[in-house]
């Protein structure tokens, strides 16, 4: 989706800081300004190239605040014109690109040492909704709770979203964007009708399933390797106006896991997520599935029918459906007042085959202590393989229900010991669920070699290569990810 031009330089340069950048030195790999000759012009911008100090210190960090790399500046755009100009420009001179939207990685995959890091939040348009086609077409850089609020003026709605609403449209689905709905939905990704993106030769490209679809494929849940997504034109469903929301707890693993199959195989709730706790043994605690069924009425004795939960502990809810979409905001408002929120978060995302998650899971939870978690939580809830379809480089496991199994860490970040100890059980608790059949989801803190990621894509390896050769011939992008380093 093109942004119209905002403004246009009066200046062959830009103003920064008071001073005009007038080119890239490749030798120091820095930007220099106006008087400092020989440098290639800096091509003329509708937004901001900034390279002070400051601002390219607040890309230097994200969600995880454990990698900090520093850029050598920073494009806030004004159109996707500016990032076409961009990247066609540190194509000439070998420079590294990052775009970056809500910074909600956790080990640096959207930060470059010396590069150029691509503010997407500028992109945050979000088009008028077509109620003939049921879809909409946004900037890459808009975030899903604006997406939200827009099509439910039309009495419509993406069908899938992330627990967190603030996440921009471009990074999740360059991951895959997986939710509680995702079992009868699949991810965000395979609710994609279309893309415009800038490839890595700089390139605005439109593709679709059927329009350049190779590159389609190579964008959606491909990690930014090959273009950056600028707009995007999403699926829509039917919004419900009410919801009815339950959670359900749990007192043994076996019976949690068993429950929430049977719940995304009959498709009897709109939405299924739950969490797990451990004790300081390690043993399995409790685990809460919290389901949602959309509209009202609802028949609560036919939903709940044959579930085995403590009925003793069970909270029932009715909510507007925005605000249950929203529900975490207090919960994150009060992380950021806290502090908590800028602690350290060495995530864990694995997708495990359904038929070995007891097992894995198990035996992960039996070191995982009370202090090692901190103020985290673990996610545990199932998906369905054939709704994941649409995106072939998110890896899901060769089983009918896999589950995702998160272990949202936070610790205080100036413990380094800790967290690289964290970090070592990150890659322990994924070389078991990778020896049972098990994937990564990659939003995680998990350092991979090349040879790990040519594992992960196993079968579509071939595919992501080819389309990062034939649209990004230099290797501008995504280094952040050390996929292709």
């Amino acid at each position: 989706m093109s942004q119209q031009p905002s403004r246009r330089a009066a200046l062959r340069g830009l103003a920064v800081a008071g001073a005009v950048v007038a080119g890239f030195d490749p030798g120091t790999r820095s930007w220099a300004v106006s008087g400092d000759r020989p440098f290639a012009g800096v091509p003329d911008l509708d937004g901001t190239l900034l390279t002070d100090p400051a601002s390219r210190a607040a890309v230097a960090d994200d969600y995880g605040h454990i990698v900090h790399r520093t850029p050598a500046a920073v494009l806030r755009p004004g159109s996707v014109s500016d990032v076409v100009a961009m990247v066609r420009f540190c194509n000439r001179h070998g420079i590294e690109v990052a775009p970056r939207g809500q910074g909600h990685t956790t080990l640096g995959q959207a930060q470059l040492a010396g590069g150029l890091v691509v503010e997407t939040e500028p992109l945050a348009a979000v088009g008028a909704v077509d109620t003939v086609r049921s879809t909409v077409t946004v900037g890459g850089g808009a975030r899903w709770s604006n997406v939200a609020k827009a099509t439910l003026a039309d009495g419509l709605t993406p069908p899938v979203f992330t627990d967190y609403l603030e996440l921009s449209v471009g990074g999740t689905l360059s991951a895959g964007g997986i939710g509680g709905q995702a079992h009868r939905y699949g991810a965000q990704v395979d609710n994609v009708v279309a893309l415009e993106v800038v490839t890595g030769a700089g390139e605005l490209v439109h593709c679709s399933p059927r329009r350049h679809a190779d590159l389609f494929r190579a964008v959606l849940s491909g990690l930014g390797q090959c273009a950056i997504i600028v707009g995007a034109t999403l699926r829509l469903v039917p919004a419900p106006s009410t919801v009815r929301h339950y959670v359900l707890p749990y007192a043994d693993l076996r019976t949690y896991l068993e429950d929430q199959r049977v719940l995304a195989e009959d498709e009897r709730f709109d939405y299924v997520e739950g969490q797990v706790t451990a004790d300081a043994a390690g043993v399995f605690g409790e685990g809460f599935v919290e389901a949602v069924a959309y509209g009202n009425p609802v028949d609560d004795g036919r939903l709940l029918h044959g579930l085995r939960y403590d009925p003793a502990g069970a909270r029932i809810t009715d909510l507007p459906y925005y605000d249950f979409l929203d529900r975490i905001a207090p919960a994150v408002a009060q992380l950021k007042e806290s502090g908590l929120w800028y602690w350290a978060h060495p995530w864990l995302n694995l997708l495990l085959p359904g038929a070995r998650t007891e097992e894995i899971a198990t035996e992960i939870l039996s070191s995982l202590t009370p202090d090692d978690l901190g103020p985290g939580l673990v996610l545990l809830y199932p998906l369905r393989r054939e709704r994941l379809t649409a995106a072939p480089l998110l890896r899901v496991p060769d089983d009918p229900v896999p589950y995702l199994f998160a272990i949202l860490r936070t610790t205080p970040p100036d413990d380094t010991a800790k967290i690289e100890r964290l970090l070592t059980a990150n890659r322990e608790a994924y070389d078991l669920a990778l020896s049972a059949g098990g994937h990564r989801y990659p939003i995680d803190s998990l350092s991979f070699t090349v040879s790990d990621w040519r594992r992960h894509f196993g079968p579509v390896w071939g595919e992501l290569a080819a389309a990062r050769h034939r649209y990004d011939p230099r290797g501008v992008l995504g280094a952040g990810q050390g996929i292709f380093i």
